[in-house]
């Protein structure tokens, strides 16, 4: 079976967000975490998934990372 992207889950401060999920998406997003937990042993709960992706997509985006890097995203925290 292949290696999937997503590892281990960061232990990490969470900030609580609430958003929904297309029907396709959230069941993908279950069978990614059936996956994992065969990989791993351990039980991976859908819902902590979504950070590690979000931050891997954000990562893996090169216009953004160049925003990022020439300044003109802010900072966290600011502006919120």
């Amino acid at each position: 079976m292949p290696k999937l992207k997503i590892g281990e889950l960061p232990d990490d401060k969470p900030v609580k967000v609430t958003a929904e999920l297309p029907a396709a998406v959230h069941r993908d997003l279950i069978a990614y975490a059936e996956v994992l937990t065969r990989q791993g042993g351990q039980l991976v709960d859908p819902t902590k998934l979504i950070g590690p992706m979000l931050a891997r997509f954000m990562a893996a985006d090169r216009g953004f990372s160049k925003l990022k890097r020439e300044g003109h995203v802010p900072a966290a925290g600011e502006g919120q």
